[in-house]
């Protein structure tokens, strides 16, 4: 390739926004794998719970770094999976209530009222953030996804090469392309607890109850059922694991485990207590390193893209919020995280909470609102449904308030170390005025650098993300020029990412690249093209040549 060109390559991928590396370099970077899983705090023997056998976590945790104080934005999967794709904040986004994007009810079977007064809407961050799989992408790396999205917005062509239940790192073009996968297990689901979905593992007589729950026999086998899938679970990271063994890519693979938020039970999923978003997470390097330690310093999901980046020492974007934990970009220890509640289906809700290691602070904005609102999905589950019986008898202890009261604090504070369950309210006591007063002044402080769009209602939102109007903007369409044998393709959208496809004859199932730069095509070839913005409606496919 000529010299000018090459560096005319260069320069434009710098002007999209991708990171620009030659073949060599990207020979020499590791690649990175995601196993994740659902709706399951740190209920495994590494992190001290020898509830149910989980002797290939165990094992693995053994060989890599556990971490004691990683926590998710939110109590639920979807705005943390907008924060985990962006390394941005769901309330500076649009992306804030439970699954934005459609209605947790199947369409068809919707006749509540007030289900269907819900907004159908898509997160919209700024212009030019992207997935951060995108910049992987660029920088010649393969990434799949198998097969969880649920990012608030529709997910782009542009940020998985496969991203499907197919989809598998094996399925890259050759052994020296490097890649980034991500499998999540979808058995530790709140779903699963409804009824009995994995072999009968722990006897429900010996599981140990919250205090926040009354000892009946439905908590009993709920707890028990949450268990057994754990004890799936454990399997499952170990195919995962062996995968690479016996590919002998272990060597050369970073490994990270976590869930996507607490465990799916009341008063743990959706709530931002330790019980919905401390997670178990543990990082496991090729080479050893820190192999058996425990790290207690704070992470946020909203550090794990700029992490990822860091590994591979890629530039981490401006508009990234949090910071790498790892890596050659590793920022300063943390002194907080921060985690939100908005609306969860059709029940309102604005709590903001913010934590340090040990103290946790909560804002809530809607006193007048009782904790358990109208929850159609979970209210699904038995063990709900026994609540609400013991709501309306009055028949919960005083360890159960936060069910049984029908109005909030203004704010609550809680000494984690000394009462992990977060029941003990220590906002009123005079001792802790000036732990109440730092953690009030980082809430406020923190809630005006990220624009919380949560204070809002969300009509009154749409028209700030979709501005004038709130209606969804359309993607312009791309341009595609070829010139010497040189394609080119732009988008007037600002901030877009481009996808394409090329061939002598263009079919459905051809693949869809990401572009970050010009490429050379052949005479013979065709091009489609598309261009996406995260939020908006995506362009419509052209075609050049």
């Amino acid at each position: 390739m000529p010299t000018q060109l090459r560096l005319s390559l260069f320069l434009f991928g710098v002007m999209m926004g991708y990171p620009v590396l030659n073949p060599v370099q990207a020979l020499q970077r590791p690649n990175i794998l995601w196993i994740t899983t659902e709706d399951m705090s740190p209920r495994l023997g590494c992190y001290g719970d020898e509830t149910v056998p989980t002797p290939n976590i165990d094992r693995f945790a053994k060989d890599g770094i556990r971490y004691t104080r990683a926590f998710g934005v939110y109590g639920t999967c979807s705005p943390n999976r907008h924060a985990l794709i962006t390394g941005m904040y769901p309330n500076e986004t649009g992306g804030m209530a439970q699954r934005v994007t459609k209605r947790t009810a199947a369409l068809s079977k919707i006749t509540d009222p007030k289900l269907l007064a819900i907004p159908v809407y898509e997160a919209t961050p700024p212009a030019g953030v992207k997935c951060f799989s995108e910049y992987l992408r660029a920088a010649g790396y393969y990434c799949t996804n198998n097969v969880k999205t649920d990012y608030q917005f529709a997910t782009p062509i542009t940020a998985w090469d496969e991203s499907s239940d197919e989809a598998h790192w094996r399925n890259r073009p050759s052994k020296e392309t490097p890649f980034f996968a991500v499998f999540n297990f979808m058995g530790t689901h709140e779903s699963r607890i409804f009824e009995q979905t994995s072999p009968r593992v722990v006897d429900p007589a010996k599981v140990t109850l919250p205090p926040y729950y009354p000892d009946r026999p439905i908590m009993r086998r709920d707890v028990a059922r949450h268990y057994d899938n754990i004890a799936s679970l454990d399997q499952f990271v170990a195919d995962r694991l062996s995968e690479l063994e016996e590919a002998r890519l272990s060597d050369n693979t970073i490994v990270f485990f976590f869930s996507d938020h607490g465990d799916g039970l009341p008063r743990m999923k959706r709530w931002v207590y330790d019980s919905g978003i401390r997670v178990p997470l543990i990082v496991r390097f090729p080479d050893g390193h820190r192999a058996g330690t425990v790290d207690g310093e704070l992470i946020s999901f909203i550090d794990f893209a700029p992490t990822v980046l860091s590994l591979l020492d890629l530039d981490i974007p401006e508009y990234m919020q949090g910071q790498a934990f790892l890596g050659s970009k590793r920022g300063e220890s943390r002194n907080y995280i921060y985690a939100c509640r908005d609306r969860m289906d059709p029940a309102p809700e604005t709590i903001r909470a913010v934590r340090d290691k040990r103290f946790k602070y909560i804002r809530n904005y809607r006193p007048d609102l009782p904790y358990i609102g109208y929850i159609p999905y979970r209210d699904q589950q038995e063990i709900m449904q026994e609540f609400h019986r013991l709501i309306a008898d009055g028949a919960l202890g005083p360890d159960q308030w936060q069910f049984a009261t029908t109005k909030k604090p203004l704010e609550e504070l809680y000494d984690t170390d000394n009462d992990p369950n977060e029941i003990r309210n220590l906002a009123g006591d005079p001792q802790y005025f000036e732990k109440l007063a730092e953690l009030r002044q980082a809430h406020e402080q923190w809630n005006q650098e990220v624009n919380d769009l949560g204070q809002m209602p969300e009509s009154e939102m749409l028209k700030i993300i979709w501005p004038p109007l709130g209606k969804q903007p359309t993607t312009a369409a791309p341009q595609i020029a070829v010139s010497a044998n040189v394609a080119t393709i732009t988008s007037p959208t600002d901030g877009a990412s481009i996808a394409y496809r090329i061939g002598r004859e263009i079919k459905e199932d051809t693949p869809w690249k990401l572009y970050s730069k010009p490429f050379e095509i052949d005479v013979s070839e065709q091009i489609e093209a598309q261009a996406i913005r995260l939020g908006w409606k995506k362009s419509k496919v052209v075609r050049g040549r």
